[in-house]
């Protein structure tokens, strides 16, 4: 039997899936379901925040942040990936390298905000993720942290795993993540989910947090580095 190799495994299937994600994330990010992140992870940074956006993908919303005036790194295990982030934009202040989350290639505190939407749970080992991106974070800095939610799709990536196959998802749930973030060096500012067009936010109002968390599609977190 091959040996499983999460990192060569990683890089190989998001490099099989950059075409369709390319052409998904504009819409994704301009209408879908993350076009409310950049508006909420922006009322907390300041206007000369230097930025890592950790699990870029195609770098779509790497250029959004960039378009507001901060200045933007890009980084994502996936090389077509990164190469499509290159082909995209030439922004001003935006850049964009091929790495791996758990082993960033920054010095200490060196961002003021860090954006990670749906990447955390697709590190082979999510704690050293949380440690590596708070190891790059200045004090008091900010994470805008995207969780998959209970009714994600996706997850269905992780599934396999009940059959004893080895995946690249470690699938959690937004109240585990919260937990495991709040026990490791972040305290939680602010959250907000995001929902499939099945829930009406007015069907949820009253209803306690974890409630919202177990209904969302995703839930964004709003995090500062202790």
């Amino acid at each position: 039997m091959t040996e499983f190799k999460w990192h060569e495994e990683a890089e190989k299937q998001w490099d099989g899936r950059a075409d369709f994600w390319s052409k998904q994330s504009q819409a994704m990010w301009n209408s879908g379901s993350r076009s409310t992140i950049i508006p909420f992870f922006s009322q907390f940074l300041q206007n000369d925040a230097v930025i890592l956006d950790a699990g870029c993908g195609d770098g779509y919303g790497s250029f959004l942040l960039a378009k507001r005036g901060f200045q933007v790194v890009g980084a994502d295990i996936s090389a077509e990936m990164i190469e499509k982030a290159n082909n995209r934009s030439q922004y001003e202040g935006l850049s964009f390298i091929q790495d791996d989350l758990t082993s960033l290639p920054f010095e200490d505190e060196t961002f003021s905000g860090i954006m990670a939407i749906n990447s955390i749970e697709w590190t082979e080992k999510p704690l050293g993720a949380i440690n590596e991106i708070k190891r790059v974070t200045k004090p008091g800095g900010i994470l805008c942290a995207g969780l998959l939610g209970p009714t994600a799709g996706p997850r269905q990536n992780a599934y396999p795993r009940l059959y004893g196959k080895k995946v690249i998802q470690n699938t959690m749930m937004p109240w585990e993540f919260e937990q495991l973030v709040s026990e490791n060096g972040w305290k939680a500012v602010d959250g907000q989910p995001v929902y499939k067009d099945a829930v009406n936010k007015e069907m949820t109002k009253g209803l306690p947090r974890e409630l919202k968390q177990a209904l969302s599609f995703m839930w964004v977190f709003i995090l500062k580095k202790n």
